[in-house]
């Protein structure tokens, strides 16, 4: 299973999917993008740190995704 977004579907994938939407970055559109940004998270500049693990919690609840990073757990209640 390929879980890549090609350049043409990225582009059309509304702000709300971004974990960092005003940079348009970290893609989760569905579950296997919400375990990527997980995977990715520590590539996060460190001010977005926060933003970005708390939009990754939402998404996973949305598509039933456990979150078990605990470094993203921690940045998610600052």
């Amino acid at each position: 299973m390929d879980d890549r977004i090609s350049y043409s579907d990225r582009k059309d994938l509304p702000n709300s999917v971004f974990g960092l939407p005003e940079r348009r970055e970290y893609p989760m559109p569905d579950a296997a993008h919400v375990r990527a940004a997980e995977a990715y998270f520590r590539y996060c500049p460190e001010d977005l740190k926060p933003k970005l693990a708390r939009a990754i919690l939402q998404r996973a609840q949305e598509f039933g995704v456990d979150i078990e990073s605990p470094t993203v757990l921690s940045y998610a209640e600052k």
